[in-house]
């Protein structure tokens, strides 16, 4: 049996800007119909990585494939394969929902018919009916940002970049975006989604790479990485926070350590463990408001790996987190774990009529519309750092 290649394949990926090493060896994979979650403090190198495989930048060295196509050797087969979606909504707020839309399908070369079709048809996709010939300047940022993801769409890409789409959004509009990107996952599309939101990655990605200093520290599925840290275990609350000693006495054997006014301690046995808390701390005779099994969050999954918050600007290493659920040993930094072989559909070459992005001349795959920029995006100029 053979398997085709995944969506997306990076490999060693490296680029430095100056002395700083923006990727420092970065591997993963998306494979078709799966969402990747890419998590970092700020500065780790997540967009770094999304310009890379969307050839806004060339790598000092490794190799990266999109769709099949290397992203050195092949960059217009790459962009016509791929629609990148960033914080900022990139349509034109002159014209209507509509016109946006069928202005994006033009430029991609369909007919007038087709254009005004497949209009309909995004505009439907992404809720977007009722507010279709207003003018987009009337929308709310939630709005903005769906219409920005749906031209993206108009000619089914295989791969989606989603580079922190949900930034700035009301919880409302970020769960229609949310309903907008699980569709694309239910159509086979590749997504590879950058995100400061652990909840987000949570609730949408099949698995998540954890990168930090442009190296990927960990890579798993939420639950692989929540098990990684320290599986399931029982979080024990006296009435008292005076008693939080008795308790800790009561459970002695048991690995529990003291959190705040709360105990915790690892639940292997899941109930078991619970059931065995209990009869301790009533034989102690400590008054309890609540015990419980939990399992860690990816909160504390990601301070556990990378001692910061996804919002932190720099990567902090001098202290240990403080809510890492118990493993009776300090969680240290994780290997890239194995990685699951995928398969994926070959998509059609370049669409005339697209720029450099496969995306309609004039439109910035990730801020306001812009004037047409050269195909080759970074040959020859000199880079930015984007942190």
């Amino acid at each position: 049996m053979t398997t085709t290649p995944a969506a997306v394949v990076a490999e060693d990926l490296r680029l430095s800007y100056g002395s700083h090493a923006a990727l420092d060896g970065l591997s993963l994979t998306v494979a078709a119909g799966e969402i990747v979650g890419l998590l970092g403090p700020n500065g780790a190198g997540k967009t770094t990585t999304v310009h890379v495989l969307s050839t806004l930048e060339l790598p000092d060295s490794g190799t990266a494939t999109v769709a099949g196509y290397d992203v050195r050797e092949r960059p217009a087969e790459v962009r016509g394969a791929i629609a990148l979606t960033g914080q900022y909504a990139s349509v034109d707020e002159e014209l209507t929902g509509r016109e946006n839309l069928v202005l994006f399908a033009r430029l991609l070369g369909l007919r007038k018919a087709a254009a005004k079709q497949r209009a309909a048809e995004l505009l439907a996709a992404f809720d977007l009916v009722e507010a279709a010939d207003r003018r987009t300047a009337t929308y709310s940022g939630g709005m903005r940002r769906r219409l920005d993801l749906a031209a993206g769409l108009v000619r089914d890409p295989a791969v989606v970049f989603l580079d922190e789409p949900t930034t700035g959004l009301d919880p409302r509009s970020r769960l229609a975006l949310w309903a907008a990107v699980r569709e694309l996952r239910a159509r086979g599309v590749a997504v590879l989604l950058t995100t400061q939101y652990l909840e987000e990655a949570d609730q949408l990605a099949d698995r998540i790479v954890v990168i930090d200093r442009g190296r990927a520290i960990a890579i798993g599925t939420p639950h692989q990485l929540k098990e990684q840290v320290g599986g399931t275990f029982c979080e024990v609350t006296p009435a008292d926070p005076a008693d939080v000693p008795r308790v800790l006495a009561a459970l002695a054997g048991l690995g529990a350590d003291a959190r705040d006014d709360t105990v915790a301690l690892p639940a292997p046995d899941g109930p078991a463990t619970l059931t065995e808390a209990v009869r301790r701390t009533e034989a102690a005779g400590v008054a309890l408001t609540d015990i419980a099994l939990r399992r860690p969050s990816l909160d504390e999954v990601f301070l556990a790996l990378t001692g910061s918050t996804p919002t932190a600007d720099t990567p902090a290493n001098t202290q240990a987190p403080t809510a890492a659920p118990p493993t009776g040993d300090t969680p240290a930094t994780q290997a890239p774990t194995a990685l699951t072989s995928a398969t994926d559909t070959s998509p059609d070459a370049s669409t005339p009529g697209a720029d450099a992005l496969g995306t309609p001349a004039g439109r910035s795959p990730a801020g306001p519309p812009a004037a047409a920029a050269p195909a080759a995006t970074t040959a020859g100029v000199p880079r930015e750092d984007p942190r």
